[in-house]
């Protein structure tokens, strides 16, 4: 929509990320929330590859930046449409998809037994069932699903297209678990190409990012044949996979990275210009506010969890320098007043 709508103003191809709030009908419980937050990345006026390859590296460095293993799970619209080609039922590919999609949690003899209910015979089935069951790695079921689903031609581009993707993958060492996965379809019908789905390795939770190639979504708006590929981060299941291999730092509760304690008034006022020099340099800092018992601030700086306290007495004026104690580790170090940014960056 915003794309059709300023269409005269952007320069394709338009690349953006957003961070909002969306919702959908559904029974809330444990990963599935009515309302959440999803920060969505997308490309939209190029149908180069090159865009999927980027998601894919985008997906890699996010999450070893957080620190949760996952793996890539992708798959191509295209070649779900010459499945169903092959086995001699285009004309039911939604009914195809939307069953194989549920493979992973219900098993090959549920997904017959919902296809035959859906108007699939058992020779169609039959067909099905050994490219459902393709082993080996991404390559080799490349290569065995193009003997399977040659004849179809728009089967075949969906192979072709993968790839040209995974390939780019390898060359590049980019650093993700990537697996072709055949029975990934995803829910939303209007993806055309490649289709990605991200699980956590270590944490029992659907997927946590997912996202795929739509060709002609702006249609809709009235501006066909413009083509866009994106992915979606869920941001609560994420929350909820961090929270539950307990990956957030323990000090992410506390902003503030130092506590001057407050030893005297020239003491106050030396810590109040070195507390400005720290907030100039970006670091967050705070004076304990009264005079008080050393035991109190010092409190003061646990209960918070604050992970350092800058001691500024007598002797420190003196010397131009600061005594600066690890509330972790209880390790106290004299540090030079210029060089207690750099020491609190690290």
């Amino acid at each position: 929509r915003y794309v059709v709508q300023h269409r005269g103003e952007l320069t394709l191809p338009f690349k953006r990320y957003q961070i909002q709030p969306v919702w959908r009908a559904d029974r809330p419980q444990k990963g599935r929330y009515r309302e959440f937050y999803q920060c969505d990345v997308d490309v939209v006026g190029s149908r180069s590859l090159l865009h999927e390859v980027e998601l894919v590296d985008i997906v890699a460095r996010v999450f070893a930046a957080l620190g949760i293993r996952v793996t890539l799970k992708m798959n191509n619209r295209k070649i779900l449409y010459g499945i169903a080609e092959t086995i001699g039922h285009a004309d039911k590919m939604i009914e195809i998809t939307v069953a194989i999609d549920k493979l992973e949690k219900i098993g090959l003899e549920n997904v017959r037994a919902e296809l035959l209910e859906r108007g699939l015979d058992e020779a169609a089935f039959d067909r099905l069932r050994p490219i459902l069951e393709l082993e080996g790695d991404n390559e080799r079921k490349l290569d065995l699903l193009a003997g399977a689903i040659g004849a179809s031609e728009t089967g075949m581009k969906g192979v072709e297209e993968m790839r040209t993707i995974l390939g780019y993958v390898t060359r590049l060492g980019i650093d993700l678990p990537v697996e072709l996965d055949l029975s990934l379809a995803r829910g939303l019908n209007y993806y055309t190409g490649a289709i990605f789905e991200v699980k956590a390795l270590d944490y029992a939770i659907g997927s946590i990012c997912g996202g795929g190639r739509y060709d002609d979504l702006t249609g809709i708006f009235g501006m066909p044949d413009t083509s866009g590929v994106g992915i979606s981060f869920g941001a609560d299941r994420i929350y909820d996979v961090m929270t539950g291999l307990g990956l957030f730092p323990a000090e992410l509760d506390c902003a503030t990275r130092v506590l001057f304690a407050n030893l005297g008034e020239e003491e106050e006022f030396a810590s109040m210009r070195l507390l400005r020099a720290l907030r100039d340099a970006g670091i967050a800092a705070e004076i304990y506010p009264d005079r008080a018992k050393m035991k109190k601030q010092m409190e003061y700086a646990d209960r918070r969890g604050i992970p350092f306290v800058a001691l500024v007495g007598s002797d420190e004026l003196a010397r131009g320098c600061v005594t600066l104690r690890d509330m972790r580790t209880g390790e106290q170090v004299e540090v030079a007043g210029e060089e207690l940014a750099a020491r609190l960056g690290r």
